[in-house]
């Protein structure tokens, strides 16, 4: 990805918004913690840079818009070369604590994460390791350091540009694919009017010769002269129409391999995309039954000082006019979660249980505020909050809603 890679190659490192977090290891990432959340969670993940662009806190952002993936970034190759991964380059997956940290606290609140690999500029691992199978072997480490149910690979400049690279990157996401049953796996490329430029057709028929199919193919309809969400609807439709013809698809089939990555504010060539724009989108992904929604990024995703930032790109802030976290809010809708209007403060009252057999539960109240653990009783069912919500019915939602069904009373 773009986004302010280039622009802010030279900012130094971050403090870690939850460095005081215990030391993350393999053992702790396993069993309960190791959170698996439905596929609809991991389309939703916005992107989030643990280690550069000023980290914003994750559990606030969790709490304040009920969101519960994120899209951690980027996984690159060392700096100094070799076949192992990295985060940006610099810090060894395989010695990490810090992101570790991140993963944990996430888990801990009921959230999870999904790995980016790539993004634009420095070196990939498809760059730089051998073949598909080394390649694999190395984002394997990943995976099983952090034990992810997820990961994204962000195939983007200058590799996308190396055929060899983009084989070495797919057949390793095949080879992911067959051995982590159950791995959510998206590829996102570059947005063109058309869709997808001449490389990110390439990767499409790198894809089909080597069999492979992810759970989605995303583009970024951003950074190439687009002008609001009417120019991203339109790509969409379009790639829409080059995945068909690709791999043979109906177009329902294609919408339900299909993502959408986009820029929140102002992008890296000037281009604005506002709350409405995203809402626009949103409504194109829901109504076609789209695969994946995302953005980048979180760290972005609050008002610049002044709110325009004096006509300039940021990868700290959107500049564009808006309350911290409104753009997460629409990863959190199209999981299919209403994100909450304020900060949940207080529980709601507990009773103590009716004798005879009624539910024990406290009657669910349309107007209560309830968090993750509260039970409540509806419908002769008893029900318990995943997460904040609040005017919720039990049982309209689904899966993707608030509430569990623990059974009839």
């Amino acid at each position: 990805m773009k986004r302010l890679r280039a622009l802010l190659c030279g900012v130094a490192t971050a403090t870690l918004a939850t460095a005081g977090l215990a030391a993350f290891t393999t053992q702790q990432a396993a069993g309960a913690s190791a959170t698996t959340l439905s596929n609809r969670w991991y389309a939703a993940a916005p992107y989030l840079m643990p280690h550069d662009n000023n980290p914003p806190d994750a559990g606030a952002i969790m709490d304040a818009t009920g969101l519960k993936a994120f899209q951690l970034a980027f996984v690159l190759a060392p700096n100094g070369g070799g076949c192992s991964p990295t985060w940006d380059g610099t810090s060894p997956v395989s010695s990490d604590t810090a992101v570790g940290s991140v993963v944990s606290a996430i888990r801990a609140k009921g959230g999870d994460v999904s790995v980016s690999i790539g993004g634009y500029g420095g070196t990939k691992l498809g760059q730089a390791c051998s073949d598909a199978a080394s390649t694999a072997a190395a984002y394997q480490q990943v995976i099983t350091k952090y034990q992810l149910k997820a990961i994204d690979f962000d195939l983007e400049e200058p590799e996308y540009e190396n055929a060899t690279a983009i084989a070495h990157e797919i057949g390793a996401a095949k080879i992911l694919q067959q051995n982590n049953p159950g791995l959510y796996v998206s590829v996102t490329t570059a947005g063109t009017a058309d869709g997808t430029g001449w490389f990110g057709k390439q990767m499409l028929n790198e894809a089909k010769a080597q069999g492979f199919t992810p759970n989605n193919f995303s583009i970024m309809p951003f950074d190439g002269g687009f002008n609001g969400a009417a120019a991203q609807t339109s790509a969409l439709t379009n790639f829409n129409s080059i995945l068909q013809s690709t791999f043979g698809w109906d177009a329902a089939t294609a919408y339900a391999h299909q993502g959408f990555s986009g820029m929140n504010g102002r992008s890296d060539t000037g281009e604005y995309f506002t709350q409405a724009d995203f809402q626009t989108v949103l409504d194109y992904a829901t109504s076609h039954h789209m695969d994946r929604f995302t953005f980048w990024s979180l760290n972005r995703d609050r008002q610049c000082t002044p709110a325009d930032n004096n006509g300039t790109t940021s990868g700290t802030c959107s500049s564009v006019a808006q309350s911290a976290w409104d753009f997460a809010k629409y990863s959190v809708k199209f999981a299919g979660v209403t994100p909450p209007t304020t900060t949940p403060t207080t529980a709601p009252p507990t009773t103590t249980p009716p004798s005879g057999g009624n539910c024990a539960a406290t009657a669910w109240s349309s107007s209560a505020v309830y968090t993750a653990g509260n039970t409540v009783s509806y419908g002769n069912h008893t029900w318990k909050a995943k997460w904040w919500t609040q005017n919720e019915t039990p049982g309209t939602t689904g899966e993707w809603g608030a509430w569990q069904d623990l059974g009839a009373c």
